[in-house]
């Protein structure tokens, strides 16, 4: 079955190793068995485990060691140690340090099994069993194989379940917007309205009564009352993007908003109450904002009970080419064009391209190919006029250091014009090596000095 939950199983004792996995197969788990912590890190991200079982004592790296590493990408893991005697105060700290419980050698397989399932509880897996379709629905918009959205995918859910307030930090064009709208709908009011809002587009004079809404004539143009975000997307979500760009007035009224559950409409002297939860994101640094006075200290707190940094595109390149097939599709069917899709050598330049606008300029790049690509294949042509520039190639070891070589003589036959006398003792070579290395470049030391006029 798809949906059967993963175990990764470590322990370099081979006949114990063989013994629980046979047991832990039986009882219906998919079970990926290992014998070292290093073969242990390469299936993390294969595998995509929901609980690890590890031994503590193993040769070159040890259970903690391995559980140390696995926190550093996936903290919500839980991990389970198994221990001889003598090393029960080793595995008593490392539950003080959060490895999730230990087991004593020799150990009753039911008991691993019940701290298998209890595990399994706490992390939040055993709710999400039911079905694979159910429980990837809420994710079903964000296109990724990589392990670090993976991880970050594995939070949100954690955050969603959750009804406190999320901060999203992340550049610009990585998708603050669908990773708020997954968290809405892996929450329990996603049956309810989600709104969203960019506090940067919007005219700071029209933002507070955007929010907040406002009587008929507070201010010129008001003919009629209007409700707001808050109160329109009540028993539902507010999803603030560019929350650091609101003004410290608007910031004032969105705090009463989470500590008191109302609003007051611009023009108003009553307050309405509102139940709605609030996700912002940001792409500046919050911390900077509050040092200098133009973001509330207070609210920041509110906003930030639980932060999601959302990776930039450079660090998930090996999403590129699920996300630029995914839109190739997309795009062909709102132009009303035949399927088209990359040759090899076009996807492998989007790959190592550098997007300093994420998926969003992704998107935008995929696009003119398709509108402008004649043939079902985009060609590398299209993708680099698309760029409009061609993506630096890394180059071998010997080839930068010769070129380094090169391009630090020249500089020195430069400044030295020509004198090589100067030029070794400024590179700290003696002038026989120096001979060598301008040999060996080609190049001619008296072409450096200046002609006497």
């Amino acid at each position: 079955m798809k949906n059967r939950r993963r175990i990764l199983l470590v322990d370099d004792d081979n006949d114990l190793l063989h013994l629980i996995s046979v047991r832990l197969k039986a009882s219906g788990y998919d079970v990926s068995a290992v014998n070292n912590a290093h073969t242990a890190l390469t299936r993390l991200s294969v595998f995509r485990p929901h609980v690890v079982v590890t031994d503590l004592r193993m040769p070159d790296m040890d259970g903690m060691e391995l559980f140390d590493r696995i926190q550093q990408s996936n903290l919500r893991l839980p991990v389970i140690m198994l221990t001889a005697h003598g090393t029960i105060p080793e595995a008593v700290a490392a539950t003080q340090k959060g490895v999730f419980s230990y087991l004593v050698k020799p150990f009753d397989a039911r008991i691993l099994l019940a701290h298998i399932e209890k595990a399994l509880h706490q992390s939040g897996e055993m709710e999400h069993q039911e079905s694979d379709a159910s429980d990837q629905a809420w994710r079903s918009e964000i296109i990724s194989c990589s392990q670090i959205m993976e991880n970050l995918l594995q939070q949100t859910r954690a955050a969603a379940v959750t009804d406190v307030s999320v901060l999203i930090q992340s550049q610009t064009g990585t998708g603050k917007e669908l990773l708020a709208g997954a968290i809405h709908k892996a929450s329990a009011r996603s049956n309810k309205p989600f709104l969203a809002l960019n506090c940067a587009a919007m005219p700071e004079a029209l933002l507070e009564s955007e929010l907040f809404g406002h009587v008929a004539g507070s201010f010129t143009g008001a003919t009629k009352p209007h409700r707001g975000l808050f109160q329109a997307a009540n028993r539902g979500t507010v999803f603030l993007d560019e929350i650091g760009d609101m003004s410290i007035a608007a910031q004032a009224k969105l705090l009463r908003v989470l500590e008191q559950h109302e609003v007051r409409p611009v023009g108003s002297t009553e307050t309405v109450a509102v139940d709605v939860r609030i996700i912002a994101a940001t792409h500046n640094d919050l911390v900077k904002k509050v040092a200098l006075g133009t973001f509330r200290e207070d609210l920041f707190y509110r906003l930030n009970v639980i932060t999601l940094e959302l990776p930039p595109l450079s660090d998930r390149r090996e999403d590129i080419s699920l996300l630029a097939n995914h839109f190739c599709q997309m795009l062909s069917a709102r132009h009303d064009k035949d399927p088209v899709r990359f040759s090899p050598e076009a996807m492998a330049l989007l790959v190592s391209a550098p997007w300093p606008g994420n998926v969003r300029q992704l998107l935008n790049i995929v696009e003119q190919c398709v509108v402008l690509t004649s043939t079902p294949l985009i060609s590398l042509a299209l993708v680099e006029r698309a760029l409009r520039f061609k993506p630096e190639r890394l180059v071998g070891l010997s080839q930068a250091r010769e070129q380094f070589e090169h391009d630090y003589l020249l500089r020195l036959l430069n400044m030295t014009e020509g004198n090589i006398a100067l030029a070794a003792r400024l590179s700290e070579r003696n002038r026989s090596e120096f001979y060598k290395l301008l040999k060996r470049h080609k190049l001619d030391p008296a072409q450096f000095r200046k002609i006497p006029e």
